[in-house]
């Protein structure tokens, strides 16, 4: 502590050290460096990027809208190959379909007769399904149809609407007319728009994906509409193709009610139904495989008597609503493709394209990198200069060291920077052999750890390449628990690394430690299920209860549960583990809180019992994981608990298992007298 407060009082001042000239010249360029970066990333970068997420978004929606377009329009996917080519050249993008096995239906990317197609991507972009299309995908590329509201038939005001219909519109199935309908159709609605636009309103006909024609209403006046006295008798009316699809589904729906023990109801074309209750109809979502009603207007300018169509409020109509849903999946399913996942990538491979940036944007980037480099070398040489002289002396001596020479001990001629950093060298090499020798066995034992899972990635990873492993599940499965240990060996030796260098940071408060065993044996409840072993926390007989410390709860949650997880690991099915902790005094009349794991295991020898604590000591000398860890859990117990000012000690009996012992200093001036 002297020498501490002595070096402290002869500390340089900043404004004369080379840490003060070097933090000031790094700050001028850093200064400089981030705003020319932070200005060129904004002026060249954000609108590129956005314009090509905007590209990509819109070329993959068009193609995932083709394909479900052609999914409702075929039963099978025989005929889609030329049209996945067409879209991977349109979009510039590979396109692949598969079955949901993985199984190629068409891919625009082909196989050489030198090397095969690049592998999918582990992720479908979607799934092409035109009976089971989610929200996003619903609302993509219907045109004309997904931007207006259709007005409900007479007499199903307040209709009760189900929510979840997602059948592609364009999967009409049965409903598909024949021309001569389609025809006769079409001229009903032309004389019905003749007739509007004599009343000066003003419609289209547009043509729904059966093939039915409708009334579209443009403007935005509804009250002319309902005085208008032009016939749609011919459009609400079904065709004989519609009566007869009408009625198979009548006849689904029906079945489907009477399994559920409902009464059978009666659809209408606009798949409204109606019971022999009374007369009183109830809809489901406008159906979009199913004819349209003959006039529809825009949703903003819907007149009040056409109201949205109310949720289903009954238990029956939503049944019946359900069994509507199902049996119309029923009656399309043989006239549409089956499911499939698109794979949209890029032609190389990658998940997504990139996007390149202009040949002047380019350019900027390239000046100012170079005027920012020009900058910091400047600044760099002017600084380095006058470090480069002083630190030859150093150099030379670490040369000689590295050549196997005598720690030499370099001659510090001031009292700044250089001649303190000279002394610090002075003084490792002093320490240079002993540390040397601790180096040899820490790497020695580390690279013994390491081995063993290393070396099985490896196999894995040859098995894999010369066609003996088959990358499966199982595969992926044992590289990940390969992985997952080595990151546990260099975690526990990170936090071991810390602790000796005494930079093993704690944030101590309040703790009350029944709580915290409490929440230790729930974390490993789990592994002592799985082990068959019992994990209680007991009150200690005859002793106080444990009083309040003050430590990181994080740290001594980690060091009681590497004591748990090595209880369980060594205790046998049908052994038990417990936690208890009491309080105690020291030899000079201090408060302690106490706490012990103990385990019925097989227990340790009296020739090991001095080891234990040892990093990478393992009473198995064979060092196979199935039997133990890697030796450093009981290691990095003994760090936290120093780390706190305690004590660690083990008692351990041969057959009959082991009492880990922590000792922790209570908090407060008389810690015995406030208990938890």
């Amino acid at each position: 502590m002297p020498r501490r407060a002595e070096r402290s009082r002869r500390r340089l001042p900043l404004r004369k050290s080379l840490l003060g000239r070097m933090l000031a010249v790094s700050a001028l360029v850093a200064a400089c460096s981030v705003a020319a970066t932070a200005w060129l990333a904004v002026q060249t970068t954000s609108g590129a990027i956005e314009q090509e997420q905007g590209q990509n978004l819109a070329a993959d929606t068009r193609v995932l809208d083709t394909l479900l377009a052609h999914a409702a329009g075929h039963p099978t996917w025989d005929a889609v190959g030329d049209t996945v080519d067409e879209l991977a050249e349109t979009s510039g993008r590979r396109i692949t379909l598969t079955t949901p096995g993985r199984r190629i239906i068409a891919d625009s990317a082909q196989a050489s007769e030198t090397s095969p197609p690049p592998g999918l991507p582990p992720q479908a972009s979607a799934v092409v399904d035109p009976l089971s299309v989610t929200a996003v995908q619903a609302g993509t590329g219907t045109g004309a149809e997904s931007a207006s509201v259709t007005v409900a038939a007479p007499g199903a005001e307040g209709t009760k609407s189900s929510g979840d219909d997602r059948i592609d519109a364009r999967a009409v199935g049965p409903f598909r007319l024949p021309d001569a309908e389609r025809t006769s159709l079409r001229r009903a609605a032309e004389e019905a728009v003749d007739c509007l636009g004599r009343s000066g309103i003003a419609s289209d006909v547009v043509e729904a994906p059966s093939g039915r024609a409708r009334v579209q209403v443009v403007g935005n006046d509804p009250d002319r509409l309902r005085g208008s006295r032009c016939s749609t008798d011919a459009l609400d009316t079904p065709t004989p193709t519609e009566e007869k699809a009408l009625t198979a589904l009548n006849e689904l729906v029906n079945a489907c009610l009477d399994r559920q023990g409902r009464e059978a109801v009666r659809l209408a074309l606009d798949l409204s139904w109606s019971t022999s209750g009374g007369p009183t109809a109830t809809a489901v979502p406008e159906p979009v495989a199913a004819p349209e009603p003959s006039i529809s207007v825009p949703q903003e300018t819907r007149p009040t008597p056409f109201a949205t169509p109310s949720p289903l409020d009954s238990e029956n109509d939503r049944d019946i609503a359900s069994c509507v849903g199902i049996a119309r999946q029923e009656q399309l399913s043989s006239y549409v493709a089956s499911p499939a996942l698109l794979f949209i990538s890029d032609p190389g491979g990658g998940a997504v394209p990139g996007f390149e940036l202009s040949s002047a944007n380019t350019a900027k980037i390239i000046g100012v990198a170079a005027l920012v480099l020009a900058l910091t070398v400047g600044a760099s040489v002017l600084a380095g200069v006058r470090l480069v002289r002083p630190l030859h002396a150093l150099t030379g001596a670490a040369q000689r060291m590295r050549d196997g020479a005598d720690p030499p001990q370099v001659v510090v001629t001031a009292d700044n920077e250089i001649g303190r950093l000279a002394a610090a060298f002075n003084d490792m090499s002093a320490h240079r052999a002993r540390l040397e020798e601790q180096r040899k066995v820490m790497v020695s034992d580390v690279a013994h750890e390491l081995r063993t899972p290393l070396s099985n990635i490896r196999g894995w990873l040859e098995g894999a390449q010369d066609g003996v492993a088959e990358a499966d599940a199982t595969f992926v499965s044992s590289l990940l628990e390969e992985a997952v240990q080595l990151q546990h060996i260099i975690d526990d030796l990170q936090d071991l690394s810390a602790a000796d260098a005494g930079a093993l940071r704690l944030h101590p408060e309040p703790v009350r430690i029944g709580e915290l065993l409490a929440h230790v044996a729930a974390a490993h409840q789990a592994q002592a299920d799985s082990a068959e072993v019992r994990l209680t926390v007991a009150a200690p007989a005859g002793k106080e209860p444990a009083p309040a410390l003050d430590a990181d709860p994080v740290r001594l949650r980690q060091a009681i549960g590497n004591l748990v997880a090595n209880a369980v690991r060594h205790t046998p099915a049908g052994g038990r583990v417990t936690l208890r902790a009491y309080a105690a005094r020291t030899g000079d009349g201090r408060g302690e809180v106490v706490v012990e794991v103990e385990d019925t295991g097989s227990g340790i020898t009296p020739e090991d019992l001095p080891y234990v604590f040892d990093r990478f000591w393992r009473a198995e000398k064979s060092r196979n994981r199935r039997t133990g860890g890697s030796g450093l859990g009981l290691a990095i117990v003994r760090k936290l608990v120093e780390a706190h000012g305690g004590t660690t000690a083990v008692a351990s009996t041969v057959g009959r298992g082991s009492v880990f012992t922590l000792r922790l200093p209570a908090a407060g001036p008389d810690p015995m007298d406030t208990t938890v």
